[in-house]
């Protein structure tokens, strides 16, 4: 079968990243068909739609996901929503809407709408009815230059989670802290998943492992600050997460007494940073170092660093070698840039 993603605006590369990722996590088989204008088409077994309703539940830069009926032109449309079986879709009701990108902005989308609905319901007759409110089917229609993709929605991804959860609105704050979103995404292109072990070494105010803890992972914190220390603790409790480890501790000499799944990290920089004093570039270096000891094999790390630091020098001396980076425009004087890393070949 064919899932299709309607991806987020907010970046050009991040949003495909974490589908891959999140199904690489999952050990799906899948093949991506189309990628253009924030719609992105993947094909999977049809045994492995499970692992799509897993990740429905946990990927951040999607707004929905949707199973692909069939695919046509404009030109064609009508003749294909006249013939396709919708009793096998529709049982009880309904409702059409229909996507454009890409396209000329004076489409009308809801006199497509409305002309699909009407085929629709004279294939069906008496036995289904439009419910624009709560319908038990939704079907998305999406038009893309010529292209369309019919569709039934599977899951549409809420945004009041990220909402609820931004740093100000947490019972410890402190400036700077990562948005909610960008922590999901981040805990994502690590290939964390549930039950596994995560480590954030400069944990702050807790924000990367509350989003792993949501995932269902076991979290692993630890800050140079004892304040942070305590205000982690708080933010997880309030969060309802009650499987992790919060300790005071120094990232560039990390003792745990076991191996952890994957590190996911934004260590501290800019005004707002606590660094004990020590420069941001050393300390990135000696951290790194002390991270390739306490990360498994074949595990992932996803760092975020500002823009003027070379990350590339910064592993040179390492394990590591960047396998991915994705670059998010903060405001006019910071980029942040994502980067996943994992170990060389050379070096297992």
């Amino acid at each position: 079968m064919e899932i299709i993603f309607l991806l987020s605006g907010e970046n050009e590369t991040l949003p495909k990243a974490e589908i891959n990722a999140s199904l690489e996590a999952e050990n799906a088989s899948f093949k991506v068909k189309y990628h253009d204008q924030g719609i992105l088409t993947v094909e999977i077994p049809d045994e492995e739609l499970n692992i799509i309703h897993e990740l429905g539940k946990k990927i951040a830069y999607t707004h929905e996901i949707c199973k692909l009926l069939f695919e046509t032109d404009i030109t064609n449309l009508n003749k294909k929503i006249k013939e396709y079986p919708w009793k096998n879709v529709i049982n009880s009701d309904y409702a059409v809407r229909v996507k454009k990108t890409g396209i000329d902005p004076n489409f009308n989308s809801q006199a497509m709408e409305i002309e699909i609905g009407a085929i629709i319901k004279g294939n069906l007759e008496d036995k289904a009815k439009v419910n624009l409110e709560d319908p038990e089917t939704f079907l998305r229609t999406i038009v893309t230059g010529n292209r369309v993709f019919v569709s039934e929605r599977l899951i549409k991804r809420s945004k009041k989670h990220y909402y609820a959860l931004k740093p100000h609105k947490r019972p410890f704050f402190y400036p700077g802290s990562m948005s909610p979103k960008l922590a999901r995404g981040m805990n994502n292109l690590a290939r964390v998943k549930k039950e596994k072990t995560v480590l954030d070494p400069f944990c702050g105010t807790g924000g990367i492992l509350i989003e792993a803890g949501i995932i269902g992972s076991n979290v692993v914190g630890i800050d140079i600050d004892e304040k942070m220390v305590e205000g982690t603790k708080k933010n997880l409790e309030y969060c309802d997460i009650k499987d992790y480890e919060v300790f005071q501790g120094d990232a560039r000499n990390i003792k745990l007494p076991y191996k952890v799944d994957a590190i996911v990290t934004d260590p501290p920089y800019g005004i707002s940073a606590s660094t004990a004093g020590i420069e941001s570039k050393r300390i990135y270096k000696e951290s790194l170092l002390s991270m390739q000891e306490v990360l498994k094999e074949d595990g992932y790390i996803c760092m975020a660093t500002p823009h003027y630091l070379d990350i590339h020098e910064l592993v040179s001396d390492t394990k590591f070698k960047i396998i991915e980076q994705y670059h998010i425009r903060m405001h006019k004087s910071l980029t942040r840039v994502i980067s996943v890393l994992k170990r060389s070949k050379n070096n297992m």
